[in-house]
């Protein structure tokens, strides 16, 4: 039985199916550090080189989630070692709620029912959904499923991606561009060093003040400060966002904007979270047995 290194607490949903196939350790204080094969965490587990040097065994490191923007894919490779994700299997739980946050900012469906618990009725006019230009910004599997969700209700349908899909809606070359051409922008982009704070404050000036962000990617894509700036000001409409630059920690400004929040739930199903668990397990199960883990991320 090899020796398996969370850095946090495992999810419920994991933990025992994790236990049943491996030797777990929560922590590094008192795990066998030299004989990790492997390293399990979430999307926000951070891996450097340092952290690597301390698992001299490590093999691979398999992530509860697809984000993979706080490991250092280099010194993974330089060492020989795999990184594994847990693909496909959350696509469409968060997909969906980023439609349900879209639709709950337009439609004021928060206020709308804060209105009705404290027994009123009279509420604020929306703005209809339909027709609205929508871009989105990132087409992997998760941008790919917003669009198809997002196609019936659209205007028009654009986005931005590294280069044009063979897909039936507008590539636009640029993020700035796409904001200026959309009147919803949907992140589902990847987050690096390279699109740090990309949504800044001329991409939200230009998504203008009918504009709507929604993210569901992560945090770091926007300038937060920006955001809120451009949130009190007017520049933009209004934002639904499960990620945030600081998780848990949500800008005191953010809390009175007209902003649906949710804490990071975007793949928060049962159904999905029992996938996660499975796929886990069966990335370390075929890296161990000697195969290719069916999550296995390809080095750049």
């Amino acid at each position: 039985m090899i020796d398996v290194l969370a850095l946090s607490p495992l999810p419920a949903t994991l933990t025992p199916a994790l236990e049943r196939a491996f030797a777990v350790h929560v922590g590094e204080d008192h795990a066998p550090l030299d004989r990790v094969r492997a390293l399990v965490g979430g999307g926000a587990m951070r891996v450097d080189a340092a952290l690597l040097d301390r698992l001299p065994a490590l093999e691979i490191v398999a992530v509860h989630g697809v984000g993979h923007d706080g490991i250092d894919r280099a010194a993974l490779a330089a060492r020989g070692i795999a990184l594994a994700i847990t693909a496909d299997v959350l696509t469409d739980d968060v997909a969906d709620l980023a439609i349900g946050l879209w639709l709950a900012v337009e439609r004021n469906i928060v206020g709308n029912d804060r209105a009705v618990r404290e027994r009123g009725w009279s509420v604020p006019l929306a703005r209809r959904a339909s027709g609205r230009r929508i871009g989105i910004y990132g087409l992997g599997a998760i941008g790919r499923a917003i669009a198809v969700r997002a196609a019936p209700f659209a205007g028009e349908l654009l986005y931005t991606a590294r280069s044009a899909k063979a897909v039936p809606w507008r590539f636009v070359a640029d993020l700035p561009t796409l904001a200026a051409e959309s009147d919803v922008l949907f992140l589902a982009a990847a987050s690096g060093a390279d699109n740090a704070g990309a949504v800044d404050a001329g991409v939200l000036a230009a998504l203008g003040p009918a504009g709507v962000l929604v993210n569901v990617a992560r945090g770091g894509l926007v300038d937060e400060a920006a955001l809120v700036a451009a949130l009190e000001a007017g520049t933009i409409a209004g934002a639904g966002l499960d990620v945030f630059a600081d998780e848990p920690a949500v800008p005191a400004t953010l809390l009175r904007a007209n902003v649906v929040l949710s804490p990071h739930q975007g793949s928060a199903t049962v159904a999905a979270r029992a996938a996660m668990a499975a796929a886990v397990v069966a990335n370390l199960r075929a890296h161990v047995a000697g195969g290719s883990p069916p999550g296995l991320v390809a080095p750049d």
